[in-house]
């Protein structure tokens, strides 16, 4: 079977030997590439012409059964079944063959240790690269196995040696077992969601039923993170021709051309090529030599659009950003912030490099806090005021609640009103910018860092206490209420918490601005809701 339109391998065969590649997918030109997305409806495929992919699966299996020549079968699959590899690096398997029989290395004889070898390759007999240690045998007489370990072998128990590492007796002592016990928490990626996971917890558990390890989970928590997902940038190109059109003006030129959407292929461009939807034409021209003869079909303000859609990071859809071009241009803490800033942990989110833009604006507004314009030293011994003090104690409750949360991206949006509230009160006080250092320090540790040493500290700031807020200050006396007349709001007014409804009622009441959208009416009632709203109903 041939499927040249889907998969990528019948493809490549096909373009080799100039055979026919029939488009099975509405809409999908696969004269360049495959398509494997499964996803789509087909055409050029009799029966199943008209159907969604998992609709034309179960149709066939249908047909199938109809005709009597197969039957519906579910298939289970065991992942990662095999424990041996083809490759040098992994443990190597303690097994040796006597007279084609394997035996198992005695204990006092472990481990054993992966032999030097010419090339990391296979033999040109195919065998693994282990075949090609010279006078690697057992005993100098026996064939050793040539496969190694696959890598969940040792990385899907090795924490429980962490809990002994100089016990020369055993991998970890059920003492010691017993007071570390499993994983406080465990992060992991979708990836590790699927593969490591699974050996990470059947290895446990077989050590479990054994009566090595006093734990049958390996972690007490787990947290798979989300994946940082790209932006792609794909430009129009005509078929058969060297003519790229910006894509805010492909229909017009299509229609002015008497061409339909299956005269366009869509090329990926380099997304370091792509600012703010707009192409380089020069560095399209000059990343790729296919491109360098590139005719560009512009829009009014003379720039090439493309379109951008979030998909996986790719290196086949040149969506990759490397994160040592962001650290060069934004610095380390730069980077950290705004990937925690980008979204929940647990979810996927895409990456977009102009993004960044406001993390690095926080942080040279949290600099301001320590240095003037003219670069002068402005940190001071004042006494904080009450209202600096508040703001400092309710970002430390905020972020402290976050961090036990993982709600890291929050916890960012928290520094970014505290720094923007201690610079409209002109903090100078010492007794605010230290703690704030000590708090920002998990997210943003270099700047962090410098500045605990220009302050004055000798010791690192990973020997500062983490600071607590002052419950006192959390409490809130005043609020700003939203004042509504008959349901639109009409002005602000800030009141004391503790006022009652009779006092609130005559303080709205004073108001010129409540009084004018009145219109000399009498008010009805008025609705108030202790530190929310007011509406004053006529």
């Amino acid at each position: 079977m041939a499927v040249p339109a889907g998969d990528s391998r019948d493809h490549r065969f096909a373009k080799l030997f100039s055979l026919p590649i029939p488009a099975i997918f509405e809409g999908i030109d696969t004269n360049e590439n495959a398509y494997e997305e499964k996803e789509g409806t087909l055409i050029n495929s009799d029966f199943l012409n008209g159907l969604a992919v998992n609709q034309a699966l179960a149709k066939a299996i249908d047909e199938i059964e109809t005709q009597n020549i197969g039957e519906r079968k579910v298939n289970f699959r065991l992942r990662d079944a095999v424990f041996g590899r083809q490759r040098y690096w992994g443990e190597p398997i303690p097994i040796y063959y006597k007279d084609g029989v394997p035996h198992a290395l005695p204990e006092n004889e472990l481990p054993l240790v992966l032999p030097d070898v010419d090339k990391y390759l296979p033999t040109e007999t195919g065998e693994p690269p282990l075949a090609r240690a010279t006078n690697w045998k057992y005993q100098s007489k026996y064939e050793y196995e040539k496969t190694t370990m696959p890598g969940w072998a040792g990385s899907s128990w090795y924490f429980f040696r962490y809990m002994d590492p100089h016990n020369d007796r055993a991998f970890a002592s059920p003492n010691a077992m017993q007071y570390w016990r499993d994983v406080d928490m465990y992060f992991g990626g979708a990836e590790h969601a699927t593969g490591h996971l699974l050996y990470f917890r059947f290895w446990t558990k077989v050590l479990f039923d054994l009566g090595l390890s006093p734990a049958l989970e390996p972690a007490k928590k787990l947290i798979n993170q989300g994946m940082i997902q790209g932006i792609s940038s794909l430009v129009p190109r005509i078929k058969n021709t060297n003519t790229f059109v910006s894509a805010d003006e492909l229909e017009t030129y299509l229609r002015e051309h008497r061409l339909t959407e299956h005269d366009v292929q869509w090329l990926y461009a380099d997304v370091s090529l792509v600012d703010n939807g707009m192409l380089d034409m020069r560095g399209f021209r000059d990343w790729n030599p296919d491109y360098a003869e590139a005719q560009f079909v512009t829009n009014s303000a003379r720039a090439v659009i493309v379109k951008q859609q979030v998909e996986k990071m790719s290196k086949s859809k040149f969506n990759v950003v490397n994160p040592d071009d962001i650290v060069t241009k934004y610095g380390a803490d730069g980077f950290r912030m705004y990937e925690m800033f980008l979204g929940p942990l647990e979810m996927s989110k895409p990456w977009d490099t102009k993004g960044i833009d406001g993390v690095a604006r926080f942080l040279r507004k949290f600099w301001r806090l320590f240095f003037s314009d003219s670069g002068d030293w402005l940190p001071d011994n004042a006494e904080p005021t009450r209202e600096q003090l508040k703001v400092l104690h309710h970002t430390i409750k905020k972020v402290t609640d976050d961090l036990e949360r993982l709600s890291f991206n929050t916890s960012v949006s928290a520094f970014m009103i505290a720094v923007n509230e201690l610079t409209l009160l002109q903090t100078k006080s010492k007794k605010i910018l230290e703690p704030l250092l000590v708090l920002l320090h998990p997210f943003a540790p270099f700047v962090t860092e410098h500045l605990w040493q220009r302050i004055g500290h000798r010791a690192s700031i990973l020997n500062a206490k983490f600071p607590h807020a002052d419950e006192s200050l959390l409490v809130q006396s005043a609020f700003e209420y939203p004042v509504s007349v008959n349901g639109k709001v009409r002005t602000k007014l800030a009141l004391p918490l503790e006022l009652t409804q009779a006092d609130v009622e005559k303080e709205v009441l004073s108001l010129d601005t409540v009084q004018k959208w009145m219109e000399g009416k009498q008010a009805k009632k008025i609705i108030f809701v202790k530190g929310r709203m007011i509406n004053v109903v006529v």
